[in-house]
């Protein structure tokens, strides 16, 4: 077997300051005892990452010192990636050189009172790499074991990388307590929206419409799986009441443009569930008393839990078309700004990757 050379140098996209990403040099990282040094195979890119290189920062640590991590300063861009390990840190057992693992880029303590509720994602000192620390949108990048899911084999690399997002769409679906036979609206079919409807797939047999404007996102809807796709018009929330006159079981929004949360509580039964998964960029006013009157449950969703979701994540990629439905294209690292521009101005309707080394 070859040994793998690791450089002491490494290439790597470096977020400084909105409009503001650099192709730097910088040293590669070592692990830590719990640690693995992964090669980045694939990397990418996602909303948080376009506002913020479009507005930011409002959650990179370049201005203000993370409490958990210590970050401060200019930042590794990327919580979206997968790689080969190379190095294992002195505690690791579960993981070799030479394995091929998706990372789910968040860490937590595994100690405190959401840990051991299994809320992982909502831990005391939950820190992401590419978000509050240096992350994977570079040649290297070192992750906790505890992040990690071994990639199966035959699943290509270009699928591969696009587990972590998947795993954000199945933990939302979890969220959303859909049951058995459930009428499902979901609002918003871009990507976020997708990886939902294939984690409601995943794990339940319910009724799904998805609602968005006509074109190639509904039809790629169809293809996965809904039941049936709604078209926006000038009176979208008329012709969803004639579809569900008493009301769905579960609403998710997942487009975040505003006054859908407030369509969402509409459309709902009594009783009924809303998920909120997309991020309104302003304040959003809420007619609350018929909403209160209905005894109406409003739930939101945040990340994923590594250990539920990262596995199933790469299980639907492997089993499904999803990963073709959704990739875009695999670009050099130097593209790196072109494409968050692209994203951040509405020109990406899937997913896009990088391979750091290219």
């Amino acid at each position: 077997m070859v040994k793998l050379v690791i450089p002491s140098q490494m290439k790597a996209a470096v977020y400084h300051a909105a409009g503001d990403v650099r192709i730097e040099t910088v040293d590669t990282p070592t692990p830590n005892a719990n640690q693995v040094l992964l090669r980045v195979l694939r990397s990418g890119m996602c909303g948080t990452d376009a506002s913020e290189y479009k507005a930011g920062p409002k959650i990179f640590a370049t201005e203000k010192k993370h409490p958990v991590s210590g970050h401060l300063g200019p930042m590794i861009l990327g919580h979206e990636f997968i790689g080969e390990v190379v190095t294992v840190g002195a505690e690791v057992t579960d993981y070799a050189i030479g394995d091929l693992v998706a990372s789910g880029a968040g860490y937590s303590c595994g100690k405190c009172a959401m840990c051991q509720a299994s809320r992982t994602n909502l831990c005391e000192k939950y820190v992401t790499s590419g978000l509050n620390r240096h992350g994977g949108m570079a040649e290297y990048a070192v992750v906790e074991n505890t992040t990690l899911e071994k990639i199966p084999a035959g699943l290509h690399l270009d699928m591969a990388g696009l587990a972590q997002p998947l795993a954000v769409g199945i933990h939302a679906a979890r969220r959303a307590q859909v049951s058995q036979g459930d009428k499902v609206i979901l609002i918003g079919a871009g990507a976020i929206g997708t990886f939902v409807l294939s984690g409601l797939k995943y794990l339940v047999d319910a009724q799904i419409t998805v609602v968005d404007f006509p074109g190639e996102r509904l039809g790629r809807a169809d293809r996965l799986g809904a039941d049936q796709t709604f078209e926006v018009s000038d009176d979208t929330e008329a012709g969803l009441r004639d579809l569900f006159p008493t009301g769905a079981d579960v609403v998710i929004e997942a487009s975040g443009a505003p006054g859908q949360m407030q369509m969402a509580l509409n459309l709902v039964k009594q009783g009924g569930t809303v998920l909120q998964v997309g991020l309104p960029s302003s304040k959003q006013e809420l007619d609350v008393h018929p909403f209160v009157m209905s005894e109406k449950s409003l739930v939101t969703t945040l990340a994923h839990v590594c250990g539920q979701d990262l596995g199933p994540a790469l299980e639907i990629l492997s089993t499904t078309q999803l990963g073709q439905e959704l990739l875009e294209g695999v670009h050099l690292l130097e593209e790196i700004t072109e494409q968050l521009s692209k994203l951040a101005t509405g020109q990406i309707q899937g997913k896009v990757l990088f391979d750091p080394s290219l």
